[in-house]
């Protein structure tokens, strides 16, 4: 039997966004047989289009499925071994179709449900976050009802999100002069590159130490605190930054006084850097560290993230 034939069939759901274009590349690269579920519009939209032209010459099966056409989906996903969903924000519960098909189709080795955040059954923010992470959970409780092996990917922060602007609200590049830090800036969050973040995910997607576990994300080099960030950056511009220090009470009033959805930015930093969600708590059984299982796995760290901003 050919090594590609002993490889899992992995499918990749919302295969067009951010983070699913980089998991069907980190398949292919891992040498899996991959498809890649899109919609129809996709296919008329230009830059989405050249994108599933480009896997479909690297060898990706694209499939064009909707989530909304039960039986074509039921097929798609009658065809993998590994299903890896990666739809956005706004369609975490139409996951719940998704996983009625995995149900039924019976053949699926690991369902991946798109969560690639900070870990929903520990943050402490559910009264404010407008159904964020309950609705991760509600998917999570789903798939543990229905018996369906599973791995979750708790990632927390991507590097595309408010690293850029060393966590500066409003701004999209990093601060020369000044800089808030919220809270005493001693809380660590946790940054990972998309890219990175799909290669732990395809190392894990066979492994029986990741089955039915969290796989945790805590790189080295990337689990930093707002001085940390601070500190590093003026080290590489070689100038020392006027801080101000946003105590907590001042954070929680900015986020009550925006409007639902633009205050969530400020939700996730208070998240992160006040009540310290993404490593307030030790790794129990119910987890994996990403780091210790694929220890030969490159990443990019903060710093040399920072570097590229320079």
């Amino acid at each position: 039997m050919a090594e590609e034939e002993k490889k899992s069939r992995v499918l990749v759901i919302g295969a067009t966004g951010r983070m699913g274009q980089e998991l069907v590349k980190a398949s292919l690269v891992a040498g899996h047989p991959t498809l890649a579920v899109a919609r129809e519009s996709a296919f008329s939209v230009p830059h989405k289009a050249s994108l599933l032209r480009s896997f479909v010459d690297s060898g990706v099966t694209v499939l064009k499925v909707s989530l909304s056409d039960y039986a074509n989906l039921l097929e798609a996903v009658k065809q993998a071994d590994i299903v890896i969903s990666a739809l956005p924000a706004a369609q975490y519960l139409e996951q719940k179709i998704l996983i009625h098909a995995i149900k039924e189709a019976g053949c699926v080795r690991r369902f991946i449900p798109s969560e690639f955040g900070a870990d929903p059954d520990k943050v402490q923010i559910l009264d404010m976050d407008m159904g964020f992470y309950k609705k991760k959970a509600e998917i999570r409780r789903l798939i543990e009802s229905e018996g369906i092996p599973h791995t979750y990917i708790s990632c927390n922060f991507f590097m595309t999100y408010l690293l850029p602007s060393l966590v500066q609200p409003g701004s999209k590049i990093p601060p020369r002069d000044k800089v808030k830090i919220y809270g005493n800036g001693n809380s660590k969050a946790v940054f990972v590159k998309e890219s990175d973040v799909a290669a732990f995910t395809i190392s894990s997607i066979d492994d029986p130490r990741t089955l039915n576990k969290v796989l945790y994300l805590r790189p080295p080099g990337n689990v930093v605190s707002m001085n940390d960030l601070v500190d590093l950056w003026e080290m590489k511009i070689t100038k020392n930054l006027q801080k101000d220090y946003i105590p907590e009470e001042k954070l929680l009033k900015n986020i009550q006084d925006m409007p639902y959805p633009d205050n969530m930015e400020l939700v996730f930093i208070y998240s992160a850097f006040i009540k310290g969600d993404h490593t307030y708590f030790n790794i129990d059984e119910a987890g994996v560290d990403a780091i210790r299982l694929y220890p030969n796995v490159k990443y990019t760290t903060v710093s040399q993230f920072l570097d590229t901003l320079l």
